[in-house]
């Protein structure tokens, strides 16, 4: 296979720190940034997860350690034009220091030479992994970008103080950080020399096809309207089931469908209301949401209030807007300039008196909403964040040359 793809020259070459499998069902930053790189020319090395959580024997973890140790061979795979995947090996015990000296020195070499074999000298580092300060200078590199997307000290099962103390020193070897949310830029600026805030986005022209889908999926055909839909991670640091259980009791005639994985990143959590109307369907491929939002009538987004999502800012919030769905949702502090978009809820009354305002037909402003997607999409932020890039890590001439010129790994 060529792996030229629509090469730019004067693109250079991206090396990826992800927190996430290339493969994981539910795509987020890393894997669409890494797509965009590719197709706007860029070469791209996408590492996968190097595992933050402390693992356990339950058979989900044991599952992923099994896989990651299949798929750990020394060639990288090519999953796309221009984007290569690799998936080394890492021992996931990052509050130990010998630990973490252990993986960089294993990860540098194995890096290096992937890196030699895709033609890639010099590449820029973009992290979405902060304990890996060590790693990133150690690999000659073009410049060293944080992409801080969450709290991930506050997430279960992740030591808190491993994550502050490596964003700390990601900060004295990093240029740059993009932070999705205003809290998350707060902190990043004590710590990094540029930081730059950009929220979450979405596809809106994938979402948008919502609009005009007119079969519903065999899954919500047995299912009463109106329907309440929720899709994302079902994990109890992430979704308010005692807020879900009380709107879902209150109001039996609503029926809420909830799309996502159960209990991933918190595997010990607590499941999901156990009601005649809250259908768990699990999983669905990206390629299959405009279909369910399509034919539900409002979106939710029920949000516990915690240290994780004081910071976060909903992956789903423009993709639900997109779609055409009116939002009912948490009033969360990065949602706070866009409160104008979705109906904001304090309280489990509010929330209520909310889904029955969107059921009786309140909107918020479509044209506004409209030009929110559009200014907070995929590509449009995509054009923002190259442009800071071009400017802090400008490529020199000679270096453009040299990329021009260079062989290409088949």
């Amino acid at each position: 296979m060529n792996g030229r793809g629509n090469l730019n020259p004067e693109k250079r070459n991206i090396l990826i720190f992800s927190t996430a499998d290339w493969d994981n069902p539910f795509w987020t930053n890393k894997q669409h940034m890494a797509v965009l790189f590719a197709k706007r020319g860029y070469r791209v090395l996408y590492v996968d997860s190097l595992g933050l959580r402390r693992p356990t024997l339950r058979r989900r973890d044991m599952g992923r350690i099994a896989r990651r140790l299949c798929q750990a061979i020394p060639i990288a795979r090519q999953v796309r034009p221009n984007l290569w995947r690799v998936s080394p090996i890492a021992l996931p015990i990052h509050q130990s220091a010998a630990a973490r000296a252990l993986n960089t020195r294993l990860l540098r070499a194995a890096l290096n030479w992937h890196l030699a074999c895709l033609k890639m000298p010099s590449p820029l580092i973009w992290t979405y992994n902060p304990v890996i300060a060590d790693l990133c200078a150690s690999i000659p590199n073009s410049g060293i970008v944080y992409h801080c997307v969450d709290d991930l000290g506050a997430a279960p099962r992740i030591d808190g103080a491993v994550i502050a103390a490596g964003e700390k020193h990601l900060g004295t070897v990093s240029g740059l950080c993009f932070a999705t949310s205003t809290l998350l830029r707060e902190r990043m600026r004590g710590l990094f020399p540029r930081v730059f805030y950009e929220p979450n986005v979405c596809d809106q022209a994938f979402f948008e096809t919502a609009r005009a889908m007119p079969s519903p999926p065999f899954d919500l055909v047995g299912i009463p309207r109106p329907r309440i839909l929720f899709v994302g991670a079902l994990s109890e640091y992430k979704v308010d089931y005692s807020l879900m259980e009380t709107l879902a009791g209150r109001n039996p005639a609503m029926h809420w469908v909830l799309i996502g994985p159960v209990g991933e990143g918190q595997p010990d959590s607590r499941q999901p209301p156990l009601l005649p109307n809250i259908h768990v369907l699990g999983p669905r491929a990206y390629g299959q949401l405009p279909y369910f939002m399509a034919h539900c009538d409002a979106a939710a987004l029920p949000v516990p209030r915690n240290a994780y999502t004081e910071a976060m800012f909903p992956m789903k919030f423009f993709e639900f807007l997109a779609a055409g769905l009116p939002l009912v949702g948490s009033r969360l502090p990065a949602l706070r300039e866009f409160e104008t978009l979705y109906f904001a809820s304090d309280s489990a009354e509010e929330f209520q008196d909310n889904l029955v305002r969107v059921l009786k037909g309140q909107r918020r402003d479509r044209k506004a909403i409209d030009k929110a997607c559009r200014h907070h999409s995929w590509e449009a932020r995509f054009t923002r964040m190259e442009a800071v890039l071009d400017k802090v890590f400008p490529v020199p001439k000679i270096v453009a040359a040299q990329l021009a010129g260079r062989a290409v790994y088949a």
